[in-house]
């Protein structure tokens, strides 16, 4: 992402999640704000492009992926809320709404991104008549110039209570000191803290089909001026798992996603292999 200006993927992420909710039936994601915080924006040229072209087959499993993706993460903090976690924390928040759509009013949720990225979406918020509840906390945060435990502490993070990450589509975006740091910031943290995130698997590990979804994507990002960076198998990644102190972890495939989340479909909603995974780790 250019410095100083909002994200591009952020937006068509966004995007298809507007789709999902107008299009797809019955909803993999429920999330009523989504095409809310883009009503300025969708008819816009350009734009509304994953809305317009939202039957291909190949916009399709997007979609797919991004909504399943979102699913799996808030099934997770679900969970994590049920054992007694109240702090929520969203890495590259983007312009996720699970902050406005929270229902309990003792889960503090905490968005982390970028001051522009955050900026921008604020902006959207207003303009769409969105009030951030009091337990939604925005947490600005350059990473060349400060620290994320600073930051969230500063915003009223607990460093001393457990707590839920989620990490949705910025891994692959991240240096392998950058990732380390974060993860190992989240692994100090009290036993019951977890995180999600997905993560893209090296194109040598892959079958042919699956490193040409990978290749399409890169080249679409790459072109947004957001290519992708860092890459792990499962077992390296579950090193890093061991290195950073969590305890267990899991590894979701699509084929699991797609039992999970979109069996029975008849309008082709799925995902569609795809070098990218979910994983789970908890402390």
């Amino acid at each position: 992402m250019e410095s100083g200006q909002a994200s591009k993927t952020a937006m068509r992420v966004a995007m298809r999640r507007a789709a999902h909710q107008m299009i797809d039936h019955p909803l993999v994601f429920e999330d009523p704000f989504a095409v809310r915080i883009l009503e300025p924006l969708l008819s816009v040229d350009g734009h509304n492009y994953e809305i317009k072209r939202s039957k291909h087959p190949v916009s399709k499993a997007f979609r797919s992926y991004m909504v399943g993706r979102s699913r799996y993460a808030e099934d997770e903090l679900a969970l994590a809320v049920q054992s007694g976690v109240r702090q929520y924390v969203v890495l590259g928040a983007g312009l996720d709404t699970f902050g406005c759509r929270n229902v309990n009013s003792d889960l503090n949720v905490f968005e982390v991104d970028f001051p522009a990225t955050q900026s921008w979406k604020r902006d959207l918020m207003s303009s769409a008549g969105i009030v951030p509840p009091e337990n939604l906390h925005f947490v600005p945060v350059d990473f060349d110039k400060s620290k994320l435990n600073v930051e969230l502490q500063a915003a009223g993070f607990d460093a001393g209570a457990p707590a839920f990450f989620s990490w949705l589509g910025v891994t692959m975006y991240l240096t392998i000191a950058g990732f380390r740091q974060t993860l190992e910031m989240i692994g100090k943290l009290p036993k019951g803290s977890a995180v999600s995130f997905d993560f893209s698997m090296p194109r040598q590990s892959l079958g042919s089909v699956e490193r040409m979804a990978l290749d399409a994507l890169a080249k679409r990002v790459a072109a947004a001026g957001e290519p992708f960076t860092l890459f792990f198998t499962e077992e390296e990644l579950a090193e890093e798992f061991k290195r950073a102190n969590f305890e267990r972890w899991e590894f979701v495939n699509a084929n699991e996603m797609n039992r999970r989340y979109f069996e029975g479909r008849t309008d082709g909603l799925k995902l569609v292999g795809g070098a990218a995974r979910l994983t789970t780790a908890w402390r």
